[in-house]
């Protein structure tokens, strides 16, 4: 069960990563028409910075759910099985706790700007713009949470640390 949580969770963060993609590649090829053509959108700076930092938020929830982030597997894989299974709990421990203090103050951030407005489109509230930073915080906490157990077991195991359901270091030396 907790792996069709995870498949479904990865799709629902992919189409909705590729969405703003498509959305941002959208918005770039309407304003360089417009600037062909002699004018120019005055929210389109504004707005593709947004829809680049949305991106990168919820495309970093996606790599963690596919543990595709930065780390050291190698060095972690050279351990002994007890110290390897305390270097993953560990680090899982402090990327938990570090999404959750970003989540936390993405939150404040909200707060301290709710009433705020974009300068360019005074419709769109700046909190809505800055939510990525709380919701996508928390989008990696559950993708952690979810490639924890398998992550673990890896560890124990001695197999390949890296994507969770991708092939262990048996299968492919």
């Amino acid at each position: 069960m907790l792996g069709q949580l995870r498949r479904f969770f990865e799709i629902l963060l992919a189409i909705f990563t590729v969405s703003l993609l498509l959305i941002l590649t959208g918005v770039v090829v309407v304003a360089v028409v417009y600037r062909k053509l002699g004018a120019s959108l005055s929210w389109y700076d504004e707005i593709a910075v947004i829809l680049l930092a949305w991106i990168t938020y919820y495309g970093s929830a996606l790599a963690s759910l596919k543990r595709a982030h930065i780390g050291f597997p190698n060095i972690v894989q050279a351990m002994p099985a007890p110290l390897r299974l305390v270097a993953v709990l560990l680090a899982e421990i402090a990327v938990i706790a570090f999404f959750l203090l970003l989540a936390w103050t993405g939150w404040w951030v909200m707060e301290v700007l709710e009433g705020d407005t974009l300068v360019s489109l005074t419709w769109v509230p700046t909190s809505f713009t800055q939510s990525v930073i709380p919701v996508a915080s928390l989008l990696v906490v559950v993708a952690q949470l979810l490639t924890m157990p398998e992550m673990l077991r890896r560890a124990l195991h001695g197999r390949r640390l890296g994507d969770p359901h991708g092939p262990a270091a048996e299968e492919h030396p």
